[in-house]
């Protein structure tokens, strides 16, 4: 063996690639429109209501950071069936969410309303505002 031979470029001397897992949702909006805003059936509204959403969510700079983190956060720790779900609750859920539907939140001002046991009122977005990730979702292989 020579010392060249480490530096070949064949299928012996190559390590296996890993899979890249797939996302499940596309985009985060997908992730709302899906599974996010009918995890919560709190009662939202202006006026006296303890909590308040905005159905046009992606129109508040704050809350398209945070839902798209709690989206990412949940793709990833879907990976971990042991306790990937309850450390999204308990990590990323259990604080992003009521800082979002807080009275002092970035909807405070928002007049939308759901009946008790609704999920979260919900608006889609413009067209192509969202591109769908798994689509778009460059690996570093190619």
């Amino acid at each position: 063996m020579s010392e060249f031979d480490a530096l070949r470029d064949d299928d012996e001397t190559k390590a296996p690639e890993e899979a890249v897992p797939q996302l499940f949702y596309g985009s985060s909006d997908e992730f709302m429109r899906d599974r996010l805003r009918h995890m919560y059936s709190r009662r939202v509204g202006p006026g006296n209501a303890s909590f308040r959403w905005a159905a046009k969510w992606w129109e508040y700079p704050e809350a398209l950071a945070r839902i798209d983190a709690l989206w990412r956060a949940w793709e990833h720790l879907r990976l971990d069936g042991a306790t990937g779900s309850s450390t999204w609750w308990i990590e990323h859920a259990d604080h992003h969410m009521p800082i979002l539907m807080s009275t002092e939140g970035p909807f405070a001002k928002s007049e939308d309303t759901n009946k008790p046991g609704e999920s979260l009122p919900y608006t889609a977005p413009p067209e192509d505002f969202f591109p769908d990730m798994r689509e778009n979702h460059d690996t570093g292989s190619g």
